[in-house]
């Protein structure tokens, strides 16, 4: 899975290099792994569309870690490096703020599916589920790339001190 490679690859560049962002890729393991196991319910080929669908708990689980994902990210990933970028004299930039601003666009439409599916029932229609979740992985995806710029712009903020 593409998703998973890319998190390898930010893993391997960014881990250890601040609490902040192993942070952030501890939670974003987490909401992978968790899309993940409802992916891999889903049918491979149009002829399987009969599989199973997930369950309300697993869906509900899901839902969970995308809410807290994207809670973690702007109530406490960012508050820590403000804090960290204040401690040091450091401003955001205006790609810093316009990166996060991209980031932001994405948190409507996750929500609107965990709104959709965090509280179904096992007789609920979830006839759509397979292009919701499939069009969720596209804008987690996209959020994911779209935070591996602030992370590289973070890193390198907080590894130059303002004036040097």
């Amino acid at each position: 899975m593409v998703m998973l490679n890319k998190f390898k690859q930010t893993q391997e560049q960014w881990g250890g290099s601040s609490e902040v962002i192993d942070h952030w890729l501890e939670t974003r393991q987490s909401l992978i792994v968790e899309y993940c196991k409802l992916a891999a319910l889903r049918p491979s080929t149009a002829k399987e569309s009969l599989s199973t669908l997930p369950t309300p708990q697993e869906l509900q689980v899901f839902c969970q870690h995308l809410v807290d994902y994207i809670s973690e990210g702007h109530f406490k990933i960012y508050d820590m490096v403000i804090d960290k970028w204040h401690a040091t004299g450091f401003e955001a930039t205006d790609e810093i703020n316009q990166t996060y601003a991209q980031i932001v666009l994405t948190t409507e439409p996750l929500l609107n599916f965990t709104d959709r599916y965090a509280d179904v029932a096992e007789d609920d229609d979830l006839d759509t589920f397979d292009e919701d979740l499939s069009v969720i992985g596209e804008i987690i995806e996209a959020r994911f790339e779209v935070e591996d710029g602030l992370i590289q712009l973070i890193a390198n903020s907080l590894a130059v001190p303002p004036g040097a």
